[in-house]
């Protein structure tokens, strides 16, 4: 049996940046990784997506370059290959550069295997036998396949494998109209794919208010994206040339179609049964305030704890560890406000408390709107779909939430987010003296027109 001061399984967001700031402070520290280190968020997740991503807004934009008054004659064209082989990239860059830190710190074991609990100190991995004192899960989530008619016996795509895609679907389904799915619905779209949409509930996006919902489903059916929402009995079969998608309402004739349905935690396999570790309905490790589980001496982090599905929640969960036990600090996760980002273009900035959500709190709101049509950099740029709204407390004046849909708002929430987070009234946002002319010097008009509801 080998004895380390600390046992990390699973190498994403959280994890790696643990076990060095445990190394750092002299500790032996194993850290077991059952494919690739980074996680997600490096291998299958927002670098390369996001590098997709950057790669249709590049097309979008060469093919509506005549409307700034530039000229690209002949037809835009797509070369797959290329744009497959730079989100590799980027991936294998992040990969690399994480392999190279960490093989050059002493008392870092990496371990690739898959790790299991043989009790609630004791791990094995490739028919060893490991045991700390303390084990950290940053163990991840998969995509989840639903139980649809016909979908085994059908090729589907997943978040996962449609990023090795080297060839451009004639016709893309996409099953789930949620985050993932609408980036890619919007991505295939521009790289010159006929895409639909296929969304069970009444509503994209769900999570949002109903009109940053619509306003989302107005900008994905601008740029030709077929929607179905509220659609039921969907199955699947395969068809001549392609796969035949069947809903209450309508009949799709698709080249290939995307799974993203959401994700489960990758936590089925773990042996957590033989630590005592316990598991809500859903598979998430139920944690405490501190992250601790119920087991004393074993956390969770990240994605397999349900509370966020973000590579900066992943961090943040680090963030909360190493400053408890590193640190002697007393950080909670309730502390966090959460914020995270739409990744279509235009993007959708989020923070706090949905208006829905606020309404239902018993808070006395304020609430304020504007199109984006009425901000000079959008009009500059050509860009002006989407719509900023701020809610407050009429009480307290503190921002409980906001959301901005509209060019750059992934970036202006951020002001917004830094002002939650220190607790600044919206009055005192108003005095400030932004920028001219940037989308984020339009926030304190935002919040100068707030109106109680």
């Amino acid at each position: 049996m080998k004895s380390f001061d600390a046992i990390v399984i699973g190498a994403g967001q959280a994890g790696p940046f643990l076990a060095a700031r445990m190394v750092e402070k002299g500790m032996k520290v194993a850290l077991i990784e059952r494919k690739f280190l980074g996680g997600t968020c490096v291998n299958a997740g927002c670098m390369p997506t996001k590098t997709l991503v950057a790669s249709a807004r590049a097309a979008h934009v060469a093919r509506n370059g005549a409307t700034y008054g530039v000229t690209i004659p002949g037809e835009i064209a797509i070369d797959m290959e290329v744009v497959r082989a730079r989100a590799e990239t980027v991936t294998m860059n992040a990969r690399n550069g994480l392999i190279g830190w960490f093989a050059g710190m002493d008392g870092m074991t990496v371990i690739y295997g898959h790790a299991r609990f043989e009790g609630p100190k004791t791990v094995s991995v490739n028919g060893e036998t490991l045991t700390a004192p303390r084990i950290f899960l940053n163990v991840g989530a998969r995509p989840v396949i639903p139980d649809l008619p016909g979908i085994n016996d059908i090729d589907y795509l997943t978040s996962t494998s449609i990023i090795d895609l080297d060839t451009l679907p004639r016709h893309l389904a996409v099953i789930g109209g949620s985050y993932i799915g609408l980036e890619f619905a919007q991505m295939y779209r521009r790289f010159g794919a006929e895409v639909s949409v296929i969304e069970h509930g009444p509503k994209l996006a769900s999570r949002e208010d109903e009109d940053v919902s619509d306003a989302i489903a107005d900008v994905l059916r601008s740029e030709g994206i077929d929607i179905h929402t509220g659609a039921s009995d969907i199955a699947f079969a395969k068809s001549s040339d392609g796969i035949t998608v069947a809903t209450d309402s309508a009949r799709i004739d698709a080249s290939h179609v995307l799974i993203a349905t959401g994700r489960k935690p990758n936590t089925d396999d773990l042996g957590l049964d033989a630590a005592g570790v316990i598991t809500d309905g859903r598979g998430f490790i139920t944690v405490d305030d501190k992250l601790a589980t119920n087991v004393d001496g074993i956390w969770a982090l990240g994605d397999c704890n349900g509370h966020g599905a973000f590579t900066h929640t992943s961090y943040n969960d680090f963030e909360i560890a190493a400053a408890n036990l590193l640190d002697g600090d007393d950080r909670k996760l309730s502390s966090r406000i959460l914020a995270y980002a739409l990744y279509i273009d235009p993007p959708l900035g989020r923070v706090g408390m949905t208006e829905k959500q606020a309404r239902a709190s018993g808070h006395k709101i304020l609430i304020s709107t504007r199109p984006m049509s009425r901000v000079g950099r959008a009009n500059e740029r050509g860009e002006t779909k989407g719509f900023m709204k701020v809610i407050a407390d009429a009480e307290t004046k503190k921002i409980l939430g906001a959301a901005i849909l509209g060019i750059e708002g992934d970036e202006v929430i951020h002001g917004i987010i830094d002002a939650m987070n220190a607790g600044t009234t919206y009055p005192a946002l108003q005095w400030s003296v932004p920028i001219h002319p940037t989308v984020s010097e339009l926030i304190p008009t935002l919040l100068g027109d707030l109106k109680p509801v």
